[in-house]
């Protein structure tokens, strides 16, 4: 893991949740959160930049050269990068395993979000890896998937995954924001979180649940929308 970003962006990402950034989505209407992925051990987090990767059903064609899922992916990181693999939700057999973990690790990446299954959770709890996913698997990839791709635009779900794209992953959810939106979408997750640390503290203070989340927080989207971010 990597220490606090340099990067300006990922330095104002991380200290947001991914409930902040999918509102200020919402207000912006861009699709960005990937709906089903989980962390696959209590407290994982991850912030950083993608790096992506595809992966297809069945061994490497023939004529290819036959590289582990995941190598290419890790050398081409940079410190504080995210991994993010489309699997096209398939849990049969695994897409990340421990040694790439490791190897990961090694090279100072944020952690990995794979549309699939994870093998070794229990070594990625020990190491303090974070590995998002879709859900366990014992089964190897070898001979069941190959990687197709690195570095090339992804889709997982309805959301498009450019390399260098900002990714989210914690607790509740795992969001995607597009690099060329990035500034628009976190002034607006910016203000939406100050607007819910505002109301945290009415409460705090006595107010009724039902003056606080009442008119104004309903419309809270659609007034975040029509501000102005800078």
């Amino acid at each position: 893991m990597s220490d606090a970003p340099a990067d300006p962006q990922l330095a104002r990402l991380a200290r947001l949740d991914s409930c902040a950034v999918s509102d200020a989505l919402d207000a912006l209407g861009i699709d960005g959160v990937i709906p089903g992925l989980a962390p696959r051990w209590e407290g994982a987090r991850a912030v950083g930049r993608a790096v992506t990767m595809q992966l297809a059903p069945g061994p490497t064609p023939e004529g290819q050269p036959k590289l582990h899922l995941g190598v290419r992916a890790i050398a081409s990181a940079r410190p504080g990068n995210v991994i993010v693999v489309a699997n096209e939700g398939r849990l049969d057999m695994g897409s990340w395993g421990g040694l790439l973990s490791v190897g990961a690790i090694a090279q100072g990446v944020a952690g990995v979000v794979t549309d699939g299954a994870c093998r070794d959770i229990d070594e990625a709890r020990q190491l303090g890896f974070p590995v998002f996913a879709r859900g366990g698997a014992a089964r190897t990839a070898r001979g069941r998937i190959h990687e197709k791709s690195c570095g090339e635009p992804i889709v997982i779900g309805s959301v498009r995954v450019c390399t260098g794209d900002l990714i989210l992953a914690d607790g509740t959810s795992v969001v995607a924001i597009a690099a060329a939106r990035a500034d628009e979408v976190l002034a607006a997750a910016e203000q939406i979180a100050a607007k819910e640390s505002a109301m945290v503290e009415e409460i705090r203070a006595g107010a009724t649940l039902a003056s606080v989340l009442g008119v104004r927080y309903e419309d809270m989207l659609v007034k975040t929308a029509g501000e102005k971010h800078v």
